[in-house]
Parts: C-alpha cells; structure tokens; sequence
C-alpha cells in the first residue's frame, strides 16, 4: 500500500480509534547498563532519557500524569516521559514520514491492521523475555486478538485497557411506570420485552425503551467484522448478519422506540434528555459523572441466546514500542510501570479503565475512588465476557458505513433484510475493488 493511501486510511478510521501514540528502537543512551556481578545496577548509573508518548487519540493531562508521568518518574528517574501535542490535522503516517521522536504508540486493536505497512511493529516477546516482563498476568483472550494481526502470530502490542459494554438505565422512567429494573442475565428477547413496558407518551413526552446504539454494536458479540482481512471481501450477505439485523430491527420497530436519527449519539440522549430508559453501550462512566443528580444504574449486557454472557468482541487500546525507537529497554520499563499493580489498580479505580490483567482484583477495585459510581451496580458488567475478535480489514471504516446505511433501509421499510443485505455485499465488494486500484 502507498503511503498516501495510509494516510487515507488513518484518516477514515478515527470514529473507531480509541488510541495513543508514540515510536520507540533498541539500543541507544537509554540501555541498562551491566555489572559485572550481574546485579541491578544503581539508578544513578542509568543514563537520562525522554521518551515521547503521542496521543492518536485525546488523553487528559491529568490521566497522562497520573499513569505514565509521575508513576514512571517515581520507580525510574533518569526517564521522563513527553505526551506529544498533537496537530489536528495530521495523524500517526505524518509523524512518521517526517521523522518524528514516537517511542510508545497506543492504538486501538481494530486499526493496527491498518498501519502495518509504516514499519512500527515488532514482537515484543523477547524484549518483554529480556526484562522479566510476566506476560502470563495478562488475560491471553486479549494477547491472542492482538497476535490474529500478525501471520507469524507475533505480539505487536499490549493492551492497557479492555471496553465494556454494558446495560444502562434510567430508574425515575422505570418508577414512573411501576416497572422492574432490568435484572443481569438478560437476552436481546428479554430485553425487548421489557421495552415494551416502557416505551410510551406521558404528559406530552414520548419515551423511549431501549437504544442498542447502532446495528454495528450489535454485530461485535458475534465476532462480525464486516470484511475478512485474509480474503478481503464482504462477508455480510450470510445468516449471522441477518439474525443481527432483525434482532436490532425488532428493536427499533417497536412502536414509539425508534429515534428521530440512527445516526444520533445514544448515551448523549439517554443522559442529557432523558427520555430513554435503557441504552445498550460501552463505558459511558465519565460521562455520567457531568450530571450527579441522575438515578441510573446498571445491568449486565443483554446477550444472545447463543453467545450467552457474551459482549463486544475484545475491544482494546494497545500499547507498543515502535521497532524505530532508540530506547527500547527503557520504553519497555515504562510498560513495567503501567502494569504495575499500583498503576493498574490506579487506572481501574480512578479513571475508571478495565485492566487486561486477569487477577480478579482489578475489577473487585473498578470504580472504587469515583465518588459517582458508589452505590451503582457495577460487578454486573463483568459477568459477562468479550468474544474473540478477528483482525479487522483496512476496508473495515468504508464497509460498515455501507452496511449501516443498508440497515436503515431496512429500518425505515424500505427494503426487506435479505435485498438489504445482497445489495450491501455487492457495495462492500465494489468499494474493496475499487480501492485496491489507487
């Protein structure tokens, strides 16, 4: 692929990407020197080095400090970690052609496939070995979805934090109707059912039962992508992509539940207008911080009868040390940092981060020093898992737009689902064709 086309590419991706970024190489002023007793050596006698982080995606400055600044400075001093500010304007390939310092870059799992070909990754295995880095504490669903990127099975990246998805809901719509909460263990039938409960004009003011967010939410807990990445083509004219669209039609279909846009922001609505009693999203936790007045709670993810306690697919945010960094063994102890499980249990109860790691302590401690999550039934988001999730196609962005847009014709009684779908795969094909002649 030409590298304007990757930039292209980045460039279609950003509604998906949930990322930082950053580059990182071996050698250099930053490898830990060696004694001769084969001992540790003293901190002084590490040579100072900056190491620079760069956000793809926003991270607050008081996120940065709190997991990668000050935590790092505190165990190693002779390294300072930089968050680059990014331009707007340009995105990870810009960076990268003009030779910018990137040490560590975070991306997230669906677009790793896409930035292949800029030359960042390499395994991290026998850096990780080198540095008694335990990758055993990691939840290995995780390490194997980030390994399905490479055809060695190679480990590009580590994940820093896992999403969720999960049932939110409105208790006041709830009361005001005389209607039981929803209860964990619920199916996508169940959960529809109890929409119709709900979903009805009072006072002038139609509510609305449930949000599933979007039709391409719903396609994750059965592991669909859209494009296979092997073959690149369209997989969407197939039973598992008709069993998503009439479930997430029979939602919208309810009479009175179906939003004015598709297109709108589902969690947007159900917190600042509220007149929805349940959405179906991922971790909207910090935006439900701007209004504590707001009775919600939380419910397990309503799940498919076949996939039961299934949610999302492993949906991560990957960190790696760039194959060009000059300072790999120290990028390598900042990752020891992160990981710690001072940090890892920082990130869980203050910013609300699930963690990779597999001890069930982490998400015993989810939420934990975020005053407007007390009370809140938060383990019932954790009784469900993620399923698998195939390396996503560079053709991904472009598809799913496509298939979305087949989705409302059928949501609007337009089109019935099997022309809806024949006709969605045929685009997806064209589109696929006619991008690989540029």
């Amino acid at each position: 692929m030409k590298k304007k086309n990757t930039v292209k590419l980045a460039m279609s991706m950003t509604c998906l990407v949930s990322v930082l970024a950053a580059c990182g190489g071996s050698g250099g002023a930053g490898e830990t020197p060696k004694q001769a007793d084969g001992q540790t050596p003293k901190q002084e006698q590490f040579t100072p080095v900056t190491l620079k982080l760069f956000p793809n995606q926003q991270v607050t400055e008081a996120d940065f400090k709190k997991l990668f600044a000050d935590p790092v400075k505190k165990k190693y001093p002779h390294i300072t970690v930089e968050m680059i500010v990014k331009d707007a304007a340009k995105w990870l390939p810009d960076y990268v052609a003009a030779g910018e310092q990137m040490d560590l870059i975070t991306l997230w799992n669906g677009t790793l496939p896409s930035y292949q070909d800029l030359g960042l990754y390499e395994d991290i295995t026998p850096l990780a070995k080198k540095l008694n880095f335990d990758l055993s504490r990691f939840d290995q669903g995780s390490l194997d979805t980030i390994r399905e990127v490479s055809d060695k099975k190679e480990l590009y990246a580590l994940p820093y934090g896992v999403q969720i998805n999960a049932l939110y809901y409105n208790k006041d719509i709830f009361d005001k109707f005389g209607v039981p909460y929803p209860k964990d263990g619920m199916t996508w039938d169940d959960a529809i059912e109890l929409s119709k409960k709900v979903t009805r004009e009072e006072s002038g003011v139609a509510y609305r039962g449930l949000d599933p967010e979007s039709m391409t939410r719903m396609l994750f807990p059965l592991s669909l992508n859209v494009v296979d990445n092997k073959t690149q083509k369209s997989n969407v004219n197939t039973e598992p992509y008709k069993r998503v669209f009439d479930v997430t039609n029979r939602i919208y279909s309810l009479p009175g539940n179906k939003p004015k846009s598709l297109s709108q922001n589902a969690s947007d609505i159900f917190i600042k207008e509220k007149i929805v009693a349940m959405v179906a999203t991922v971790n909207i936790f910090d935006k439900l911080r701007t209004d504590p007045g707001f009775a919600w709670d939380v419910a397990q993810y309503p799940s498919y009868p076949e996939r039961p306690n299934t949610f999302g697919m492993f949906d991560l945010h990957t960190i790696f040390i760039s194959k060009t960094s000059k300072y790999k063994d120290d990028a390598m102890r900042v990752l020891e940092v992160l990981f710690s499980d001072e940090v890892q249990l920082i990130s869980t109860k203050e910013t609300g981060r699930v963690s990779p790691l597999k001890d069930p302590k982490y998400n015993q401690a989810f939420g934990a020093e975020m005053p407007h999550l007390k009370g809140k039934q938060l383990q019932s988001i954790f009784k469900s898992k993620p399923a698998q999730s195939p390396p996503f196609s560079v053709h991904y962005t472009k598809g799913v737009a496509l298939l979305r847009n087949s989705f409302t014709e059928v949501a609007d009684g337009k089109k019935d689902i099997n022309t809806a779908l024949r006709e969605a795969d045929e685009k997806i094909n064209q589109m696929i064709e006619a991008e690989k002649k540029k």
